[in-house]
C-alpha cells in the first residue's frame, strides 16, 4: 500500500485520515466518563466519601477510601480488556495498532494493581458492562468495603 509524505498507510477499512483520527481519540476522556459517574452515584447513594484519582497510589485509582486502604478503579471494556466481554471487541482496521495499545493496557492495569496490592492496599475494578446491573454493582461495593 503507498504511504503518503509522513508514512502513513491508509487502512482500506479507516475512513478517517490521521489527523481527523488524532482528533477523535483527543475526545476519549481519562476521567469523568459515564461508568465513571454511574459508580460516583452508587458510592453517594450509599454514603460512602473517597478521594478521586488519588496520585499517592500507582495508576491513579478512580476511587480510594485511604482510612480503609481500598481503591477501586472503573474500566472501560473496549480500552482494559475485558475477557470474554462483548464490549472488549477489537476494532476491524489497523489490528497492528491496535492489539499492542490495547494489550499494553491490560498489562499496564495489572502492574498497577499489584503494586497497589504490595502497598498493603486491596483493590476492586468494576467493569463497565457490569453497569448494566446497578444492585448487583451496589452489593459488590458493599462487600468490597466490608459492610456486607
Amino acid at each position: 500500500m503507498p504511504k503518503n509524505k509522513k508514512g502513513y498507510v491508509p487502512s482500506p477499512i479507516d475512513t478517517l485520515n490521521p489527523e481527523e483520527r488524532s482528533k477523535r481519540m483527543g475526545l476519549v476522556k481519562g476521567r469523568d466518563t459515564k461508568p465513571e459517574l454511574q459508580v460516583r452515584g452508587i458510592l453517594k447513594k450509599l454514603g460512602y466519601r473517597y478521594r478521586l484519582q488519588y496520585s499517592k497510589l500507582p495508576g491513579r485509582p478512580d476511587f480510594t477510601f485511604p482510612g480503609r486502604r481500598k481503591a477501586i478503579w472503573v474500566h472501560g471494556c473496549f480500552w482494559h480488556r475485558h475477557e470474554n466481554c462483548a464490549l472488549a471487541r477489537l476494532p476491524k482496521g489497523r489490528r497492528e495498532f491496535w492489539v499492542p495499545k490495547l494489550e499494553e493496557n491490560r498489562r499496564r492495569d495489572l502492574e498497577n494493581q499489584d503494586k497497589v496490592r504490595q502497598m498493603g492496599w486491596d483493590s476492586l475494578v468494576i467493569w463497565e458492562c457490569e453497569l448494566k446491573n446497578i444492585k448487583i454493582v451496589e452489593e459488590k461495593v458493599k462487600r468490597f468495603l466490608g459492610e456486607l
